[in-house]
């Protein structure tokens, strides 16, 4: 989708002193805000900024002061997927031997 925006003359020339893209400025303020607010995932500030892992969405929301959302099931998933892996290591280590 493309969107226009219409901001006065004077605050355009403010904003574009500081940011060198400002259509890239306003994209990035709308992940943020989305994502701070609830209503974006994780995934889709990634598909919206055009990032390809999942560690560039958290390295921005770090440099931007935003926290992730990172609940008591995320860490359970994290946490059988990390014994899953100990388990393959374990069979291919004994393999080995």
């Amino acid at each position: 989708m493309n969107l226009e925006l219409q901001i006065p003359d004077d605050v355009a020339h403010l904003l574009a002193a500081e940011y060198a893209d400002l259509s890239r400025a306003a994209i990035e303020a709308l992940a943020l805000e989305g994502y701070r607010s609830l209503r974006l995932s994780e995934g889709q500030v990634r598909q919206m900024l055009g990032f390809s892992s999942r560690m560039q969405v958290h390295a921005f929301l770090k440099e931007h002061g935003i926290p992730l959302h990172y609940s008591m099931a995320d860490l359970e998933q994290d946490r059988e997927t990390s014994r899953q892996f100990e388990d393959k290591v374990k069979i291919g280590n004994h393999r080995a031997a």
